[in-house]
């Protein structure tokens, strides 16, 4: 089967979120026997196929199914070309408008309307993917026509081979010492950034940001004041060359996030063995359990004793650290193409007049 998997506007995501999940099913899909295809635009472009289609030529690639990871306009093209053409679709919803609030300036009063949008465009598929239980009961309150299926975003352990191999470079690249409190990711309110500078404040340790942030027209107020006047004991490093510097050079990793769809990042800081102290949301409950794999906090004060007591007991570190690497072990790549596979299949049967009920919708794997 050939398969589109495509990622609109893919260079400027590189870094984020969505443009780690999109790598990860590309390199899961890559040792299933399945035929990948990453643009769905003749010629590879979608100026190509245009010049292409001037001359009788086709605007399409040939595919026999489509999984799209974004919402914007050339992926809703392609949706109404697989709808036109009878192709099953499959959209993945990294995002609902819950998580995209607080994230760049004016998104938090343009949420409830990109809701409104996401009802409609999410609706056209044969299946909705999502990386967790919780996206999956979002979706559900829209509600949205089309069933859903939860499957993990994964984590590319193989990727983070070698991280110890980086603590002194970047401890001394951006001038760390001692016990570090670090997350990785891009720079939003909505990741946790004011819990972040408010901890550094409040504590001695030194704080390192690893990731990339925009101080310009989309920049929210908070990232603005927190990047340009952080607080003494806080790093924002901006785009770091190799992400497992990150990993190297921190302790304990902070995962403060106010909404999530699933955290790759926290999952790559577990991969690596670090403590992992994170939110107490209901999305993590499907993932991560309290004092086993991580600590769960609340408010500032249970941040500020969890990184105390991670800090002046190694045992307790050590034994977080090992749970959280089985933990991640079982988001593994391997898993992620099995459930896309099966996934795809799914979508397939559906699209040929199947039930969400004939085709087991409920049976999902989950932790």
């Amino acid at each position: 089967m050939r398969v589109l998997n495509y990622l609109e506007l893919e260079s400027e995501l590189q870094r984020s979120g969505i443009g780690t999940a999109a790598r990860h099913q590309r390199k899961a899909l890559a040792d299933t026997g399945l035929q990948v295809v990453t643009s769905p635009w003749n010629g590879g472009r979608l100026g190509t196929a245009a010049v292409k289609r001037a001359v009788g030529d086709r605007l399409f690639e040939s595919y026999d199914l489509a999984h799209c990871n974004l919402v914007g306009p050339g992926t809703v093209a392609v949706a109404r070309h697989a709808r036109r053409n009878d192709i099953p679709l499959v959209l993945h919803a990294h995002t609902t408008h819950q998580d995209f609030a607080e994230s760049f300036r004016g998104s938090t009063t343009v949420a409830p309307a990109f809701g409104t949008y996401l009802k409609w465009f999410y609706s056209q598929a044969d299946l909705v993917l999502c990386p967790s239980e919780h996206t999956k009961s979002v979706l559900d309150s829209y509600p949205i026509d089309a069933p859903v299926r939860p499957i993990t975003n994964g984590v590319d352990i193989a990727s983070l081979e070698g991280f110890e191999s980086f603590r002194e470079d970047y401890r001394e690249r951006y001038d760390l010492d001692g016990t570090v409190v670090f997350s990785v990711g891009n720079v939003f309110e909505r990741k946790g950034l004011t819990t972040f500078c408010r901890l550094a404040e409040t504590t001695d340790y030194e704080f390192a940001w690893f990731g990339p942030y925009d101080t310009g027209l989309l920049a929210s107020s908070a990232v603005r004041k927190w990047v340009q006047n952080p607080p003494e004991n806080a790093t924002f490093t901006g785009w770091v060359p190799d992400i497992r510097g990150a990993f190297g050079a921190g302790d304990i990793y902070l995962f403060a996030t106010k909404s999530e769809t699933q955290g790759i990042a926290a999952l790559e800081a577990m991969a690596c063995g670090k403590p992992v102290v994170i939110r107490d949301l209901s999305i993590f409950e499907q993932f991560y359990t309290d004092g086993v794999d991580c600590l769960k906090c609340d408010d500032l004060a249970e941040f500020r004793e969890a990184i105390d007591r991670l800090s002046s007991d190694p045992e307790l570190r050590d034994r977080l650290g090992e749970n959280a690497r089985e933990t991640a072990r079982e988001h593994s790549l391997e898993r992620v193409a099995e459930e896309l596979t099966d996934a795809y299949e799914t979508a397939r049967r559906l699209a040929n007049g199947g039930s969400a009920a004939d085709v087991g919708d409920t049976e999902v794997i989950t932790d």
